[in-house]
């Protein structure tokens, strides 16, 4: 039996894994969705959210990050590498030491910065309305994307700033990419696989949200994973 850490990525909560958590369970698997924790305005939340992680990993656990928690996943196998059998990154952010998510959407193959984030109370951004479904959920279902869309919330402006942890290099590490991504462009992911290279890497036609695109097929993959 596995251990699935399923960390969300920005503007999401453990909502986003509703699906795909007993598709993993109907397999046998133990499956743990963690609401990240709130953190003081302003402050760089990867140090808490990585430790918060950390303290959740169990023996062997599979941790695995979406968009933003690419990061948060690379932090907490510094804190706790013994209890971290594989990194899996969903159209994640994987980044060397020094490079920050402002720093990687600047890069061409992002294609340029996001016009669709405003400023919200808190010293946090949010996704403009009408570029939500557009860019995170254009291959869903338009109830499932019309649900999702509303449960976003505002996500710290620390952390697009916030310098990145690389994952420890002992840890085998892989990657989902997800070719329609309009979020994390194609050409981004791989930049970032080329930087950090990944093993095994798996391809998705999914939008930046698979677990609502293809639900089935993205705990097929994790499951091919282990």
């Amino acid at each position: 039996m596995a251990v699935f850490i399923l960390v969300p990525g920005a503007w999401h909560g453990a909502w986003c894994w509703e699906i795909i958590t007993p598709l993993l369970e109907a397999a046998g698997h133990q499956v743990l969705t963690p609401e990240l924790a709130p953190t003081p305005p302003g402050a760089n939340p990867l140090p808490f959210w990585g430790k918060q992680i950390a303290e959740l990993a169990q023996d062997g656990a599979i941790l695995v990050g979406h968009s933003r928690a690419g990061l948060i996943i690379s932090e907490a196998a510094t804190l706790a590498p013994q209890a971290i059998s594989r990194l899996v990154y969903l159209s994640g952010f994987l980044l060397p030491a020094g490079a920050s998510m402002e720093s990687a959407i600047a890069q061409p193959e992002a294609g340029g910065a996001p016009d669709y984030l405003r400023p919200a109370r808190g010293r946090c951004l949010s996704v403009a309305a009408e570029a939500i479904i557009p860019r995170f959920y254009h291959l869903a279902a338009p109830e499932a994307a019309k649900a999702a869309a509303a449960r976003l919330s505002p996500e710290p402006l620390g952390t697009f700033s916030a310098v990145a942890t690389p994952p420890p290099s002992h840890i085998p590490r892989a990657y989902i990419e997800c070719t329609q991504d309009q979020v994390v462009p194609l050409a981004l992911q791989r930049a970032m696989q080329q930087a950090l290279p990944c093993a095994p890497v798996f391809t998705l036609p999914a939008d930046h949200s698979p677990f609502f695109s293809m639900p089935e097929q993205l705990a097929s993959t994790l499951l091919a994973i282990i």
